[in-house]
């Protein structure tokens, strides 16, 4: 009896080391991202094609996790795209300066865009129009350099874009 008690907490301190390990690997993934707009399923990709074992349902839970914990954000643009996580360190949206999103109606990516025309505007229609914009919840629609053929130098796919005009 004591052997078999003891074989099962032997068996639960590896399935949680497994986990943190899971989790380590995960973090670090997505510290290595920051900046970056990224979904499960790429999440998974990376994993698989780098030989670990890791389930679409434990990538779902740890991410959500990491948002409860204020580490990653989670951005749900539309009903037809996957939700997309970013790594911010727990950085909250009040300290970061203010971005928009930029969403590429052909492929999808998603883009953080800081600049200051967009504060300008967002000024201007604050003191002329009396209307707040939300920075963080607002998604303007387009097609990226990308796919309009054309290679803007300061920009990478899904990564923050910052003007400094």
């Amino acid at each position: 009896m004591r052997i078999v008690l003891i074989l099962r907490i032997a068996r639960m301190n590896t399935k949680s080391q497994y986990k943190t390990k899971q989790h380590e690997e995960l973090l670090a993934f997505l510290e290595s991202m920051k900046g970056t707009h990224i979904t499960v399923h790429a999440v998974c990709s990376y994993f698989k094609s780098h030989g670990k074992a890791i389930g679409t349902a434990t990538v779902y839970r740890r991410l959500e996790h990491m948002v409860e914990e204020g580490i990653v954000n989670k951005y749900i643009i539309d009903a037809n795209s996957p939700a997309c996580f970013e790594y911010t360190g727990g950085k909250k949206r009040h300290d970061a300066e203010p971005y928009f999103h930029c969403k590429c109606k052909d492929c999808g990516k998603l883009i953080h865009v800081c600049c200051s025309k967009f504060s300008a505007m967002q000024s201007h229609l604050l003191a002329s129009h009396g209307f707040k914009i939300d920075s963080y919840r607002t998604v303007l629609y387009g097609t990226c350099g990308e796919c309009s053929g054309r290679k803007h130098a300061r920009c990478s796919a899904g990564k923050r874009n910052v003007c400094r005009d």
